[in-house]
């Protein structure tokens, strides 16, 4: 019997093996005891059975084998050159157990096949990172791989995911645990806006803030599966991996992505926490410390209409509300008057653009802001002189369905990659662009892994090309978001939908698994360009501000009193963004649905913001409280409501937070609350606390 044990700061995995067999995860959850008998701990987790059923409860291991009598679904499947499915029985080679890192290697010598598992502990950020690898002496099909299996608590009683749409992403789904299998499965060729690469799975005792929960996210920018099983013995496994198929010859070897896990007994908050904490300092790699600049995308002020005078007006306007980057959005480049040409055609337009753009940049440098563009790097029109001169480049069938009038470019292919580094290199190399938001707007025709694995090849050589650029990933939105991706980009575009009541949604959601400093929010149009809605400045520019903060609309159709109103809220997120970029985050669960709501704690622990958003009409006739979390309950907090003057009230009361700062300690407004004004829906209420002298 071997076991192995990796601890991080506040967690704890123990894996165990029997007669040299692959391993179980035993324990995984709060750290234990540095005291702790792992003899004993095995001893504690063995299965007992009852009759009808094998002589032994077949093991769970982190691949569980059909050669083990596991019943379930399989950790891995592979076939030989004639399609019969192997059945692997692997056995223990070797371990490398190091303070923060576990190798074990099993070998199937009858077969051929070497099983390597991988396991890393971010000490200082509490998260495992998880992959396997299999190797092969003889060609084979592997059909399914998982990443480690683990093996989850049986006190849950349902598992949290995301499902979503175009301009509709990060829809929570809730699924109680019942025997049989939940299946998600990306075949798109990206993250997908449908199929978000996360798991939670919260205890029968956990609430948002308390409570035990464990959290799982698969960091792959390509087709993708996951698999919660409850077998009719109760057990439950979780498995993460890639979707496509892959033919291994002799000498070649598959690796699954890094499977990140972690454990919180502060409940989904916790998690957040954790995860959020990790991305920011583990997965993006920032090109360096700046302050996050306020944004300015041109895309729903002129679409594809580029004309030189109208945007150094506009650029003008939106550096005087506050931005501090313009991105110039689609349209730049050759011949692309709408969405129907030119993708591949990476050159300017010399009929928007007679002297290139350096006319339009030195005026927007001259307006103080930085300027970054717009790329769709893989895709290709038909109507392109790219596709015209190399057809043989796109990836599927050349009569597939075109997907917005285009096909996808083949980036695996050496030429291809070269041309477009060659391509997008020229551009930065003759302009002085500090951002890129890098775009994919349609679905792969086929689940393809190589495209992921070029895709990130041509990010990192462009990065490493030029080392001060700023990536953004962005997927029609929300397609391409995952830890996978942001190892090479340090931005990510939420949603197409700048509606902010979707928007308010969809970040709350996203807080689980994004830091503030990578989640691109905008202020949209007055009226909505993807739902019709007309919403308020106030409320459009306020959820803005809880992330990273930008604007998206024609400046020249503001009034003057938007344009002064966002140019005070710019103010307030530019004097408040440095501590909120690392600040806690939590978010509010309140009693009246129609209220989202989160607070933001600065890391001195003496200052914070809450911001509650009321999304709807409410079922309630008078007001509720709102329990806060994060504050220091012996404290006492000057709180005030900041922008009162903008809220349209339904209230009759004069008292409260609408007419009166309030003294109050740490511990009432963590469990009593505060009153919140009875408003009108889409109004967001910001309410700032600082420590009391």
């Amino acid at each position: 019997m071997k076991q192995w044990r990796l601890d991080t700061e506040n967690q704890t995995l123990v894996l165990s093996s029997n007669n040299n067999r692959l391993p179980c995860v035993i324990y995984w959850g709060h750290r234990l005891s540095s005291h702790e008998n792992l003899d004993e701990l095995k001893k504690a987790s063995k299965k007992d059975w009852g009759d009808n059923l094998l002589d032994q409860v077949p093991e769970l291991s982190i691949l569980p084998e059909q050669s083990a009598n596991f019943s379930g679904q399989l950790g891995c499947k592979i076939r030989n050159i004639h399609g019969h499915l192997l059945s692997p029985k692997f056995v223990f080679h070797s371990d490398k157990l190091e303070s923060a890192s576990l190798t074990l290697i099993f070998k199937d010598k009858a077969l051929g096949l070497t099983y390597t598992a991988y396991v890393n502990a971010m000490k200082d950020n509490d998260v495992y990172a998880l992959s396997s690898k299999v190797e092969s002496k003889d060609k084979v099909i592997l059909e399914w791989l998982s990443a480690p299996v683990i093996e989850v608590t049986q006190a849950s009683e349902e598992m949290v995911d995301y499902g979503g749409h175009w301009s509709g992403e990060f829809r929570r789904q809730v699924t109680p645990w019942v025997t049989g299998i939940h299946l998600r499965e990306s075949r798109v060729g990206t993250t997908s806006h449908a199929h978000f690469p996360g798991l939670i799975v919260p205890t029968i005792e956990s609430s948002e803030n308390a409570g035990s929960c464990y959290g799982f996210h698969y960091g792959w920018s390509g087709g993708h599966r996951m698999i919660a099983e409850q077998l009719q013995d109760g057990r439950r496994q979780i498995q993460f991996g890639n979707t496509e198929n892959s033919e291994l010859i002799p000498g070649e070897s598959f690796k699954t992505a890094k499977l990140y896990i972690c454990h919180s007994n502060n409940g989904m908050g916790g998690l957040g926490s954790i995860f959020r904490d990790f991305v920011a300092n583990r997965i993006v790699d920032f090109p360096h410390d700046s302050i996050r600049p306020v944004h300015y995308n041109c895309w729903e002020a002129v679409y594809f209409n580029h004309n030189i005078d109208e945007l150094k007006e506009i650029a003008s306007i939106a550096a005087d509300i506050g931005a501090e980057r313009f991105v110039l959005d689609d349209g730049w480049f050759k011949g692309r008057n709408s969405a129907n040409s030119s993708l591949g055609d990476w050159t300017v337009d010399n009929q928007k653009y007679p002297q290139g753009m350096h006319p339009l940049v030195s005026h927007i440098h001259s307006m103080g802001m930085t300027f970054g563009l717009w790329f769709e790097p893989e895709m290709v029109s038909p109507d392109s002189d790219l596709f015209r001169s190399h057809p043989d480049w796109i990836l599927g069938e050349k009569d597939q369905a075109l997907g917005r009038e285009q096909y996808v470019l083949d980036i695996s292919i050496k030429e291809v990659q070269e041309y477009l580094f060659k391509s997008i290199d020229k551009i930065l190399n003759e302009y002085p662009i500090d951002y890129i938001k890098w775009d994919h707007n349609r679905v792969l025709p086929h689940p393809d892994a190589s495209q992921t694995r070029a895709l990130y090849r041509l990010l990192s050589r462009i990065r490493q090309a030029h080392p001060s650029l700023e990536i953004e990933s962005c997927s029609s939105g929300g397609g391409r978001i995952d830890y996978g991706v942001l190892e090479h980009t340090q931005r990510v575009w939420l949603s197409d939908s700048n509606d902010a009541l979707e928007r308010l949604r969809i970040q709350h959601e996203a807080l689980l698994w994004l830091p503030l400093s990578v989640t691109g929010s905008h202020v949209g149009p007055e009226v909505c360009h993807t739902s019709g809605r007309v919403l308020s400045m106030s409320f459009r520019a306020w959820v803005a501000a809880q992330r990273h903060m930008g604007f998206e609309m024609d400046p020249r159709e503001l009034s003057l009193e938007d344009k002064l109103l966002l140019k005070s809220i710019t103010k307030w997120w530019k004097e408040n963004r440095e501590w909120m970029m690392s600040a806690n985050v939590l978010r509010l669960p309140c009693i009246d649905n129609s209220i989202v709501a989160e607070i933001q704690i600065n890391s001195k622990d003496n200052h914070f913001v809450v911001f509650a958003g009321q999304n709807t009409a409410s079922e309630l006739s008078s007001s509720v409280s709102l329990v806060l979390a994060g504050l220091d309950s012996e404290s006492m907090y000057n709180v005030s409501l900041i922008n009162k003057n903008e809220i349209k009230s339904l209230g009759k009361s004069k008292e409260g937070l609408m007419t009166n700062n309030l003294r109050l300690s740490g511990q009432f407004l963590m469990t009593q609350g505060i009153q919140l004004p009875k408003i009108f829906p889409a109004n967001m209420m910001v309410i700032e606390g600082d420590k009391a002298a």
